[in-house]
């Protein structure tokens, strides 16, 4: 029997909104076991978290999401004293819920500070009620706190920027005991990148970015600072302490990127300020990562080092204080005569490909 073209429309679309609604239905159960994992991985230790509310999830999460050491961004609901809340509700300002997000991260890539000053470059952290275009308490910011280091880090952090002058107003955004958190629907987990279009259009006519560029200028990129003490020995390996730490040296031929050949640059190991590029490295011979001159000469700090046979001059990250190496005046003639001599313990390689996403594009200019 022929079945006609009208019957056949209509049926095509049936099975198609089955299988539509089947891979919703998927796709939130493999998100809600990926947040009970990822949670799981956080109480073995091997992540942790940190959670804030700046407003439109959406636009927070999209920025948490492009920095390095960040494993996930869940968009979801916090602080409130009802459980399992609907986006419906909150957002209609029926519950006691901020909109929010719990940032999943890698201690060994990235510590709480940079977060916090993430978070805070993002918002605005003197409005009362509410965040650029959306209004109401749900909407509003604020820094939750797990323990007591985390408290102490974002006080800090909070009463260094109202000193800094920054704002003509007063910072309100308050600093609270973490309680719960709530996933929000699936649909709204990296609605940036399954809706780009929707979410350009929306940020753009929320007054976000004009704000931020406003405010913060050049200076909208996280900025680069040193964790404390504790941080730092979760994050290093014993070598990397020792030469970082303790001014000491790795072997000669023995280390990560003496012979790296690949496009990119060499950020300082703990902050992540600009130390080095590909296009000033060059083959020494002294077994040791060399280059004829530093990629921001205002990133790195030299001191006269009087603790070897001769005096030497070394250099140290400017914002971590970090040993990194020595410079010597037995470079290349061509090249201004100098070579940069570090240690590879003491930096991270950031590939070409990668520069863009981990907020060091304003270099790709290097490799043109």
């Amino acid at each position: 029997m022929k079945i006609p073209k009208s019957l056949l429309i209509i049926l095509l679309i049936f099975i198609g909104g089955i299988v539509f609604y089947l891979s919703i239905d998927n796709n939130q159960n493999d998100y809600k076991l990926s947040f009970i994992e990822l949670n799981e991985m956080v109480k073995g230790g091997k992540y942790k978290k940190a959670t804030f509310s700046g407003g439109c999830f959406w636009c927070s999460e999209y920025d948490f999401e492009k920095r390095e050491g960040v494993i996930e961004v869940i968009s979801g609901f916090a602080g409130g004293s009802e459980k399992n809340p609907a986006y419906n509700d909150v957002a209609s300002g029926k519950t006691n819920h901020r909109e929010a997000v719990q940032v999943i991260y890698d201690p060994k890539k990235l510590d709480y500070n940079i977060l916090l000053d993430l978070f805070w470059r993002h918002i605005d952290p003197t409005d009362e009620g509410g965040s650029f275009v959306d209004r109401g308490f749900q909407y509003t910011s604020a820094i939750y706190y797990e323990n007591e280091e985390q408290k102490e880090l974002a006080e800090k952090s909070k009463k260094e920027l109202e000193e800094s002058g920054r704002y003509d107003s007063k910072i309100v955004t308050p600093i609270l005991k973490f309680t719960s958190f709530y996933p929000a629907e699936e649909y709204h987990q990296d609605y940036g990148k399954k809706n780009p279009l929707k979410y350009k259009f929306y940020r753009r006519g929320s007054g976000r970015d004009q704000y931020i560029d406003k405010i913060w200028g050049k200076d909208k990129e996280v900025s680069y600072s040193k964790p404390g003490e504790d941080e730092i020995r979760a994050k290093l390996t014993p070598l990397q302490y020792k030469v970082t730490q303790e001014d000491g040296t790795e072997r000669a031929f023995e280390n990560e990127y003496w012979d790296n050949k690949e496009e990119g640059i060499y950020v300082d190991l703990i902050s992540g300020e600009p130390l080095y590029s590909s296009t000033d490295k060059y083959k020494s011979g002294t077994g040791w990562p060399s280059f004829t001159k530093p990629l921001v000469k205002e990133n790195i700090v030299e001191k006269e080092d009087r603790g070897f046979l001769f005096k030497r001059t070394e250099i140290r990250s400017k914002k971590a204080d970090n040993h990194i190496g020595h410079v010597f005046k037995d470079g290349p003639k061509d090249k201004g005569g100098l070579r940069y001599c570090m240690n590879s313990a003491a930096m991270r390689f950031v590939p070409k490909a990668d520069m863009e996403k981990e907020g060091y594009g304003e270099f790709l200019n290097l490799f043109e």
